[in-house]
């Protein structure tokens, strides 16, 4: 999940030497980081491109999930290229179930709903 140019030298290294053992390891390795320089740099215009590539492979996983994204591909192309975000208010729902689940069986609805005021 780290970028390649922040490893520490010993992690690379066994990177690299994972990689040079396994063409299917260096071939998703290559798959990911172009992935992640799309959504970092915001670039969804290479989106049908990287598809087409990774479903040429033989990474049945990964093809697997570059048929799904074609799916829904002009949200995808979009969430990789617009700057909006919906992460607060994902950030948002994942407090209120986590309190949800916490309370579940415990208490009643007000106490839920003070909690969820109390804890913004």
């Amino acid at each position: 999940m780290t970028h390649p140019e922040h490893l520490r030298d010993e992690h690379a290294d066994k990177l690299h030497r994972l990689r040079e053992r396994d063409p299917e390891l260096d071939r998703l390795t290559l798959h990911v980081r172009k992935f992640a320089v799309m959504m970092t740099g915001r670039r969804g215009d290479r989106l049908e491109e990287w598809i087409t590539d990774v479903e040429r492979d033989s990474l049945a996983p990964l093809a697997g999930f570059a048929r799904n994204l074609r799916r829904d591909f002009d949200a995808v192309r979009n969430g990789l290229s617009l700057p909006h975000s919906s992460g607060a208010v994902e950030g948002n729902i994942n407090r209120l179930k986590m309190l949800k689940r916490q309370m579940f069986g415990r208490a009643s609805l007000d106490l839920l709903r003070k909690r969820v005021l109390l804890t913004r």
